[in-house]
């Protein structure tokens, strides 16, 4: 099959190269010249374990393909994906100016009849606003060219994009009609072949699938964020308490582990774009409003352990902070609580050194030259008043204690993930987790 993707971001090029990788050939497609011409030189803009390989092997096998046309490409394929950005607006609903601006280009230059797919996460009903300026276009040049518009929200985890796309849990596809759903149906069998888990519905259900199930594994992480603060009011473990949850199989184990807030290009844009959805139609998500506020609350929790501990003595101390990323695996800054926990830092006057295995250049781009940028997680320690271990990199496990002991001013180590266990203590660190 012949397919385009607009939009060459996360989404659209890990989408692009794992198709390509299955036989598809795979036009992308996206307005920034800089990107695509780094890309047909081998350059890979995100980074996602694996991506490079995949995007590689795409391109030596022809199957792969790069520029900055709609217009070009529609006459080569059947569906073309529509996967750009819709980044929140000012007052948390999702912008989807370039959603639109994507439809408008596909009404002008469509010639013959395709499936236009919506990857990228949208509000409940946006699928008639595709539709309606696609139809629109058309008749400004006094045409009438059947299409069919569907949704095909991802799920991607950044970190783990390339198992997800290639071994889904479920693939979600809304459609309108026969054709879209045997076009839709081609196009995943390769992937799906022994067990076919596409699973479709109406557009509008599958629009509001993305948002519900990102907004439940938010609610969870900020259950137990709450939990987590009761636990440590009363002397329980957090810990503990996720373990005897999470073995009722009614609840199980994901999503249930407390910290210091979410972040990312995901959670908090949809949590949001859901709860503005909610308002606009006259209803009222009330839990997502709290799931909202105690992640921001969160966020500072570990600042607060810190300046809770010097009894607010903070002004000129030195600290590590490890990990900036919002989660390992990527080099996504969007949302981190490391902005949030170096912001209140800087403002309480602290010297800030920071360190991530792959963050560090996106940390330059968002912090300038207002934090110490350490080679490693060791050289950021040295002469510190407190260590902060804010991103869960496995590269952060097992350092060596002893060697940071004798390097730091004050032994404190404030785990922002409650990855630690004995090793600091016995060491001579003092241990603050979330919690506990």
């Amino acid at each position: 099959m012949r397919i385009a993707i607009v939009g060459i971001g996360y989404v659209g090029l890990v989408s692009a190269a794992c198709f390509a990788d299955l036989g598809a050939e795979v036009y992308c497609v996206d307005v920034d010249e800089a990107k695509i011409q780094g890309l047909r030189e081998g350059i890979i803009p995100i980074y996602e374990p694996g991506l490079d390989t995949l995007v590689r092997r795409g391109m030596e096998a022809g199957r792969l393909h790069f520029g900055t046309s709609i217009a070009e490409v529609l006459p080569h394929v059947e569906i073309i994906f529509s996967a750009v950005g819709t980044p929140p607006d000012e007052d948390g609903s999702a912008d989807l100016r370039h959603v639109l601006a994507v439809a408008r280009s596909i009404g002008a230059a469509m010639t013959s009849y395709c499936l236009v797919v919506t990857k990228s996460t949208v509000p409940v009903g946006t699928w008639r606003q595709i539709q309606r300026v696609i139809e629109e276009e058309q008749a400004k040049r006094g045409v009438s060219i059947p299409f069919d518009v569907a949704s095909n929200p991802e799920f991607l985890k950044e970190g783990n994009a390339i198992d997800d796309f290639m071994k889904p849990d479920r693939v979600v596809v809304g459609v309108q009609s026969e054709r879209a759903k045997e076009l839709m149906t081609r196009l995943y069998k390769p992937i799906l072949l022994n067990n076919f888990r596409v699973l479709f519905m109406d557009i509008p259900s599958a629009e509001m699938t993305k948002y519900a199930a990102n907004a439940m594994l938010a609610t969870r992480i900020s259950f137990m964020n709450e939990v987590a603060r009761l636990c440590e009011a009363v002397g329980a473990n957090v810990s503990m308490v996720r373990r005897g949850m999470g073995s009722d199989a009614r609840i199980g184990s994901k999503f249930l582990y407390a910290g210091c807030g979410y972040g990312g290009s995901c959670f908090p844009k949809d949590v949001q774009a859901f709860i503005r959805t909610a308002h606009e139609h006259g209803e009222r998500m009330q839990i997502l409003e709290a799931v909202e506020a105690v992640n921001e609350q969160q966020k500072h929790i570990l600042f607060d352990k810190f300046a809770h501990y010097f009894g607010g003595d903070i002004r000129g101390r030195k600290v590590a902070v490890w990990g900036l990323a919002f989660k390992p695996e990527t080099d996504d800054m969007r949302q981190a609580p490391s902005l949030v926990l170096i912001e209140a830092l800087l403002e309480a006057g602290c010297e800030v050194s920071v360190y991530d295995p792959v963050a560090m250049e996106e940390a330059r781009r968002q912090l300038g030259d207002r934090v110490h940028y350490a080679a490693d997680l060791y050289s950021s320690a040295l002469d510190a008043d407190a260590i902060f271990h804010v991103t869960e990199w496995k590269a952060f496990r097992m350092p060596a204690w002893e060697v940071l002991r004798r390097s730091v001013r004050t032994p404190l180590l404030i785990d922002g993930r409650n990855v630690f266990d004995a090793g600091p203590r016995e060491a001579g660190f003092t241990l603050l987790q979330i919690g506990q």
